[in-house]
């Protein structure tokens, strides 16, 4: 499966049924915990990871001259794929914001699909304004050195709990991010659009009334009537 279809096929999935379906495969973190839509009913988005991470800050490196530096938040932008997801390790710090709204332009210039993060984001209206879909912690107006200090980008992070590695698969929509490892993710797509289905199968026999013991989850003879019926 190449990625486009992958893609295809995620963007037809809750992070809810992906929590449900990868819990059944033993990976029970994998949602991380902060990540919200900075803008209420941004659409669904899947892409694979682009990590960075941030340490806190240390009065000797995190000055406003570390952003000049070659390993700087403006030099990772530069390094960026088009449609990948940037996911940022802020250690949940809430007290300035990692990212603004020429950053975020700038990735959406590039053709960056999202970014995610565990801390929180400044220049919140001109970030709504660059289009570029942000799924963070909240808001804060000191820039990200008066806290943190920038140290790299695509390697293992943690971010809002959950372990992140180049290349995993994000999907992030109202219910918050969720990380599908990169060697799950063709297995977890097929998966996940035939819960999809099956889910809508069984909402529409909620609506008719039948009782939920036996329908959710479906028994032997639930399950025969769906496959039945799904043709």
């Amino acid at each position: 499966m190449d990625d486009a279809d992958l893609i295809q096929r995620l963007r037809g999935v809750t992070t809810a049924s992906l929590t449900t379906i990868l819990l059944k495969k033993g990976l029970r973190r994998v949602w991380m915990a902060g990540t919200r839509p900075l803008t209420p009913g941004t659409p669904r988005v899947v892409g694979r990871a682009f990590t960075m991470r941030f340490v806190p800050g240390r009065e000797d490196v995190a000055t406003p001259a570390s952003w000049s530096s070659p390993r700087s938040t403006r030099a990772a932008i530069e390094a960026m794929p088009e449609g990948c997801v940037a996911v940022i390790d802020a250690r949940g710090i809430r007290e300035a914001g990692v990212y603004g709204d020429i950053l975020c332009a700038r990735m959406h210039k590039r053709g960056v699909a999202a970014l995610v993060t565990d801390g929180v984001v400044r220049d919140a209206q001109g970030i709504v304004d660059s289009k570029l879909p942000v799924w963070c912690d909240g808001i804060a107006a000191p820039p990200s050195v008066a806290s943190l200090h920038f140290v790299g980008w695509q390697e293992p992070i943690g971010c809002g709990g959950v372990a992140v590695f180049p290349d995993d698969i994000i999907v992030a929509d109202g219910d918050g991010a969720v990380v599908i490892p990169a060697a799950l993710a063709a297995e977890v797509a097929d998966l996940a659009v035939e819960q999809e289905r099956l889910e809508a199968w069984i909402m529409r026999e909620v609506e008719k009334g039948v009782p939920l013991p036996g329908l959710y989850p479906p028994n032997d003879e639930t399950r025969a009537r769906y496959e039945r019926e799904k043709g």
